[in-house]
């Protein structure tokens, strides 16, 4: 059975340790992976990982065409040692957006992720509408979705619905089933809109089988996609969760792969 992560994080080899302590700290758990492109890859191909999409965040303005070159040359090295490897490209406000959405597409990157958290920017902060403006039937949108802590509000799933109505050709992917930590609000506000995908990544952890099993029905099997948010989790550990959950095996085939290449395509 061919399984394709849909989100991973990889950083350079030289500030990965310290970018991977962060994340850890800013979330208040303790990553299982190192962060880098020959660890991921390792793992990859221990666990049977056929392929993966990299996920770009840009924290800030200045540092989003470097990171974008980063994600692009990583998505080269994984064609080239045999992975089905994409990339999506990390977004902040700023002035020259359509330069920099056009460099992303040029590189061979399919999309575009946004970490509204990380960030600090609400997903529906007009600054960004030129940005959906720009990707409305044209490409998608990963969106990290649903953190519940008061002072990281930023990307609920209520703030999605609004901007997939106010764009009504936007393809989008809710990670996390939806809604990190917010999975009431994601069935709420995110059920039965078929631009919409999700993943299962930094989700099964937090949750007994049977309430994903609950959430993924309700979302929709068609559109979920394995991820494992790596470095967060590793695929060792995040497959024995997956493999729990109760689908049928086509079902379980498509979550592991054939979604996540309907998708890309």
């Amino acid at each position: 059975m061919k399984i394709f992560d849909i989100h991973t994080h990889i950083y350079p080899d030289k500030i990965a340790e310290r970018a991977v302590d962060a994340l850890g700290k800013f979330y208040d758990f303790v990553p299982e992976g190192k962060g880098t492109y020959a660890d991921m890859t390792g793992n990859d191909a221990k666990s049977g990982v056929n392929g993966f999409l990299l996920l770009c965040v840009a924290t800030n303005a200045h540092q989003i065409r470097r990171a974008n070159e980063a994600v692009a040359d990583a998505v080269k090295r994984g064609s080239a040692d045999g992975f089905e490897a994409y990339g999506f490209g990390g977004m902040h406000p700023c002035e020259n957006m359509e330069e920099e959405i056009g460099f992303c597409l040029d590189a061979g990157l399919s999309g575009i992720k946004i970490h509204p958290d990380i960030q600090g920017v609400d997903i529906d902060d007009p600054r960004l509408y030129p940005l959906y403006d720009a990707a409305n039937g044209r490409f998608p949108i990963y969106f990290h979705i649903g953190d519940d802590r008061p002072q990281y509000r930023f990307s609920t799933p209520e703030k999605l619905s609004k901007i997939m109505k106010e764009f009504p050709r936007l393809v989008a992917v809710a990670a996390h089933l939806g809604g990190y930590m917010a999975s009431d609000e994601a069935l709420q506000y995110l059920c039965g809109c078929d631009r919409l995908w999700f993943d299962t990544s930094s989700a099964l952890w937090a949750m007994t089988p049977e309430r994903a099993d609950e959430i993924i029905s309700r979302l929709g099997v068609s559109h979920m996609m394995f991820g494992t948010d790596y470095p967060v989790k590793l695929p060792e550990t995040e497959l024995p969760r997956f493999y729990r959950l109760r689908l049928t095996e086509k079902e379980r085939e498509d979550v592991l792969y054939n979604n996540a290449k309907t998708f890309l395509s």
